[in-house]
């Protein structure tokens, strides 16, 4: 069955992006408002769509940990193939974005954007999840706070990614991109800041067509 999406921006865009959500909101919240218009805004379409787990949850109200990877991967797979690979960006925050890059390469997407990626758990750095990141040959863009549980920049220095992946850095920001009063950053200035990086990535993209 394939999974209800939302489908906003013009649809016959040069690039379609598809943005899954993290683990615990669904694909509706206001980081995935924020940045799937902001998107459509840059002459993209973009869709969305929700895991099982997820859209079982808005069905019943009742919480429920995320999916196996492989119910996630075959999720993404079957959204993929609803909307061909060929001008496809793959993306999302945090899990979601973590489960596009790992489907991209064998996929055959153009791109893919994660929204805060989940390396390591909080407080577990040697718990890394990156084999794929080392390998991966889809043109990829992480956008990453600094202050980030799930990889620091330090951290993230360390792990030798592949040429294909390239991280942007927002400052003092956390897992939401949210930085601290004392830091004189805004959240809506790291967001915004975000989402022109991943405008410029996406143009780029557009041009290697």
């Amino acid at each position: 069955m394939l999974p209800q999406i939302l489908d906003e921006g013009p649809t016959d865009a040069p690039l379609t992006v598809a943005l899954a959500h993290g683990a615990g909101a669904p694909m509706d919240s206001p980081f995935m408002d924020f940045f799937a218009r902001g998107i459509a805004g840059c002459g993209c379409r973009v869709v969305r769509f929700e895991f099982p787990y997820m859209a079982a949850r808005r069905a019943d109200g009742s919480r429920r940990p995320p999916d196996r990877p492989d119910v996630l991967l075959d999720c993404w797979q079957r959204v993929i193939d609803r909307l061909g690979p060929q001008h496809l960006v793959i993306g999302g925050k945090s899990l979601g974005g973590r489960m596009a890059s790992m489907i991209a390469d064998a996929a055959g997407v153009r791109g893919v954007v994660c929204l805060g990626y989940p390396f390591h758990p909080p407080g577990q750095a040697q718990k890394v999840r990156i084999a794929h990141l080392q390998v991966l040959r889809t043109p990829a863009l992480i956008v990453q706070g600094t202050r980030d549980p799930f990889g620091t920049p330090g951290e993230v220095e360390s792990y030798k990614l592949a040429p294909s992946v390239t991280v942007h850095w927002l400052a003092d920001g956390d897992h939401g991109f949210a930085p601290r009063r004392a830091s004189g950053r805004t959240e809506r200035q790291n967001r915004e800041e975000a989402l022109a990086r991943v405008g410029r990535f996406l143009e780029q993209l557009r041009e290697e067509q």
